[in-house]
């Protein structure tokens, strides 16, 4: 495979763009951040003519595939509307009402356009109705990269320090020291070590904020009971839970992670697969909390919030995730089983030990000697980053795009025949591992 284009294009990208791309993540695509000229279903076609199935899927949102024809036509109508009003119009109403009813704890709902934006959101609402500072962040868990959240997602074991005493280690240059101050980092999937925090610090605890599954390092799942702790610490000393459910949410099933399990948040998050690709995120909860922002007591706004494409698209999205005779979460679920069997099946033949985690709809492949992982620090201790890099470099050359960080997504649109082709793919690569 050639990639010639894209190199042409990222040199001459940088010269303009900062680092040639639009997103820090895409810097270290290898061979070369890649550029495209169109995506169609669960394919993308590079400007070398180069045609992959893709599993990175913009990093999760086209849960419909590239490209969703209903999406385009639904947008396409809207747009002929008008494409932002600073003001009101009734898909935003139909969109929250649909909510209400598929997400358990969505009494009130409001729009954004990032998952980062949201967060920043419901931190500053747990702050106002307790009256409290701090809260506490899980080693190993993203919540965007405004600088209160940007600590402990990617540390480096030397850096995380003690493990009943662990270190807010921030992911990048410049982010304000003096926010980790009222940051609390834990590592997840122990209830324990949240208890006896809790204990100490209740008092100045504004929020406890988590995935609900750990998409972002090896897609753990929650212990048995760990979810109903975080529930039962919150409401025993007034804190508020949040669920980030930016990757979770309309993927894991239609009302996200706290359907699956059946833990209630007081607050959560949304993006990505709400619009099918479209930008729009949101944030819901609970009537008593969400009021502040209904009165203006907590300051919440965007130039683009709630508008005509991103609404159009949302509602395109929920009905068609809603719609019996399509059974989209039950085609995404059986597509990633599939694929999770195939690839264990493969790294069992080739002798490569390793792991596959989580629901199907996302889940994580890592090659690794440990038969579960559990929280960010067995991760960070076991897994084999470089050969995991070797093999989505193997996986690309054949034609199958993956997210460097062991993160699959599945869509609608993955066929048989793409499953196959990946599993071939894989066979190959393996063997050259």
């Amino acid at each position: 495979m050639s990639f010639e284009k894209s190199r042409q294009l990222h040199e001459r990208s940088a010269r303009s763009l900062a680092g040639g791309v639009s997103s820090n993540i895409r810097l270290g695509e290898k061979p070369t951040p890649l550029f495209f000229e169109r995506g169609e279903g669960s394919h993308l076609l590079d400007v070398d003519g180069n045609d992959y199935v893709d599993y990175m899927l913009g990093q999760g949102p086209d849960i419909f595939g590239h490209s969703p024809r209903f999406a385009i036509d639904a947008v396409t109508q809207a747009m002929q509307k008008g494409i932002t009003y600073a003001g009101q119009h009734e898909t935003e109403i139909r969109v929250s009402e649909m909510i209400q009813a598929i997400i358990p704890g969505a009494e009130l709902v409001r729009y954004a356009s990032s998952g980062t934006e949201v967060v920043q959101a419901v931190l500053r609402l747990a702050r106002a109705f307790t009256g409290r500072n701090k809260f506490i962040k899980f080693e190993g868990h993203y919540h965007g990269w405004a600088d209160s959240t940007s600590f402990s997602t990617l540390a480096s074991l030397d850096r995380m320090g003690p493990l009943d005493n662990p270190t807010a280690v921030p992911m990048s240059a410049g982010i304000d020291p003096n926010v980790a101050d009222d940051l609390i980092i834990l590592p997840w999937n122990d209830i324990d070590a949240v208890g006896h925090v809790v204990e100490e610090q209740g008092a100045d605890i504004a929020a406890i904020i988590t995935e609900p599954i750990m998409c972002n390092a090896n897609c753990i799942m929650p212990k048995p009971r760990y979810l109903e702790g975080l529930r039962r610490v919150c409401d025993e000393r007034g804190i508020v839970l949040i669920f980030d459910e930016v990757i979770t949410g309309f993927r894991v099933a239609l009302g996200g992670a706290q359907e699956l399990f059946g833990v209630t948040p007081d607050l959560s998050t949304y993006a990505k697969a709400m619009a099918g690709g479209f930008p729009l995120a949101m944030f819901a909860g609970k009537h008593e909390i969400m009021s502040l922002v209904a009165d203006a007591s907590v300051l919440h706004g965007g130039t683009v919030n709630g508008n005509n494409i991103s609404m159009a698209a949302a509602e395109a999205c929920l009905l068609r995730l809603q719609d019996p005779e399509l059974g989209a979460l039950n085609t995404l679920k059986e597509s990633g089983r599939a694929l999770m069997q195939g690839l264990e099946e493969l790294t069992r033949k080739h002798e490569i030990p390793a792991l596959f985690q989580g629901p199907g709809p996302v889940f994580h492949m890592s090659f690794t000697d440990a038969s579960e992982i559990t929280d960010y620090r067995e991760h960070a201790m076991s897994v084999d980053q470089e050969a995991y890099a070797r093999f989505c470099e193997g996986m690309l050359e054949r034609g199958i795009r993956l997210i460097g960080r062991g993160i699959w997504f599945t869509s609608t649109e993955h066929t048989e025949e793409d499953i196959a082709r990946t599993l071939k793919a894989a066979d190959e690569t393996l063997a050259d591992l």
